[in-house]
Formats: C-alpha cells, structure tokens, sequence
C-alpha cells in the first residue's frame, strides 16, 4: 500500500481551509448585496414613475 504524502492530520487541515475561503466569498457577496440592495430599490422606484 502506498504511503499517503501527508498525515490524516495535515489532510483534514488542508479540507477545511479550502472550505474557509468559498464561505468567506459568500460572506463577502453577501455583504456586497446588502449594501446595493437599497440603491437598487431607489432605482426601481424611479424607473416606475411616469414622467
């Protein structure tokens, strides 16, 4: 049986913080959102307005 290149340790390590940086880019988006959301809102009520 071939040895493994790291220990079960160092493997696990190496899972979770890969899986650290997809929830941190959602948490980034996330807040991206949030910020826009009521510009995006003012937008709309503009746009709705018969001029």
């Amino acid at each position: 049986m071939r040895k493994s290149r790291f220990t079960d340790e160092r493997g696990v390590g190496i899972i979770r913080a890969a899986d650290r940086e997809p929830v941190a880019e959602v948490a980034r988006l996330k807040k991206l959102v949030a910020e826009r959301d009521p510009e995006i809102g003012v937008m709309r009520e503009v746009a709705a307005k018969n001029w």
